[in-house]
């Protein structure tokens, strides 16, 4: 049987109706209940050349979401512009989670580095998670004759501006973490850029430059082979892989420390959800027992992290490098 509304009961309705309405829609809300994320094939850039630590990185995530999701995943290598041409791509890119790009610290440093960025460094880019926190390993050539840390700074300091040392291109991890040694050491040592790590290493073994900033799983064939010296990592502790190689505190410069770390970034403007679906498989991946061997054997660790956490941390290595890049006067135009 029908119960005839009341006067009142009827207004209540239509008001509740309006309200409905006029509800704002919230962003990413409409995404949320899309169909399925990926729905075609996904590119991840890199600004690195097919090799680096970047790049392998890239393709063990990329093929891990490929197999899970069942959507190809494209490893994209822009290696010029120091990384401003990969990021440039991403955002150029239509914003829904299906262009990422995989970074190094020199995305944090690029905002200090170039005098002008087509984008903001951290306005236009969205966290998706941290993938790797690493070391840096300081290899010396043989005929160098230096077997610590301190051999090292002592033979800097007698020969001021004369031994050269490299790493993988202007404003890398590796080279600011090269300029952090030299203003901590006192010591003057020219930088020589390399197109990849493979380059410098190749000619810190050749003897045609002193030493080399490199990533210690780019290194270790060497290092084993005897062709280079390992006389320290940057990281507080000595690598598990690698624990025969100190720390470079240990070997005679106390306090210094560099993270060399990597992660995963979207455009800021991909809708909420996608970030973190996107995220939530990074951290499933990066627990897989077979990527976690494979991350170690490069002397890296996985360490995934939450979006907003992977901001945070973005904004305190922007600050934390520009200091560093504003004290050794570094600056491409």
């Amino acid at each position: 049987m029908n119960v005839p509304m009341s006067r009142r009961g009827l207004s209540s309705c239509l008001r509740a109706l309006a309200a409905a309405v006029l509800l704002p829609v919230v962003p990413g809300a409409l995404a949320a209940e899309s169909p399925r994320f990926p729905e075609r094939p996904m590119r991840m850039l890199v600004g690195f050349a097919p090799g680096s630590l970047t790049d392998l990185l890239a393709r063990t995530v990329g093929q891990k979401m490929t197999e899970q999701w069942g959507q190809p995943v494209v490893i994209d290598n822009r290696p010029s512009g120091g990384g401003v041409v990969a990021s440039q791509s991403m955002l150029a890119a239509n914003p829904d989670g299906h262009t990422l790009l995989m970074v190094s610290a020199q995305h944090a440093a690029s905002a200090s580095l170039f005098t002008k960025l087509p984008y903001d460094t951290l306005r236009d880019f969205s966290g998706v998670s941290q993938v790797v926190t690493g070391a840096h390993v300081l290899v010396a050539a043989n005929a160098l004759g230096v077997k610590s840390v301190r051999d090292l700074i002592a033979l800097l300091k007698a020969k001021p501006g004369v031994i050269n040392y490299g790493s993988a291109g202007v404003g890398s991890g590796a080279h600011i973490n090269g300029e952090m040694f030299n203003l901590e050491a006192g010591v003057k040592a020219p930088y020589v850029p390399y197109k990849g790590p493979v380059e410098a290493l190749n000619d810190v073994a050749g003897g045609r430059i002193g030493f080399a900033w490199l990533s210690l799983g780019v290194a270790a064939p060497f290092i084993r082979d005897g062709r280079v010296v390992a006389l320290g990592v940057s990281t507080p502790a000595r690598s598990p892989v690698y624990p025969s190689i100190p720390t470079v505190a240990e070997g005679g410069l106390p306090g210094h420390e560099f993270d060399q770390w990597f992660g995963l970034l979207a455009a800021s403007r991909v809708p909420r959800p996608v970030v973190e679906k996107l995220s939530a498989e990074v951290a499933r991946i990066l627990a897989l027992p077979d990527v976690r061997e494979r991350i170690v054997a490069l002397g890296a660790e996985p360490k995934a992290s939450r979006p907003d956490a992977f901001d945070r941390f973005l904004r305190a290595q922007v600050e934390t490098l520009g200091k560093v890049i504003r004290a050794a006067g570094i600056r491409v135009d």
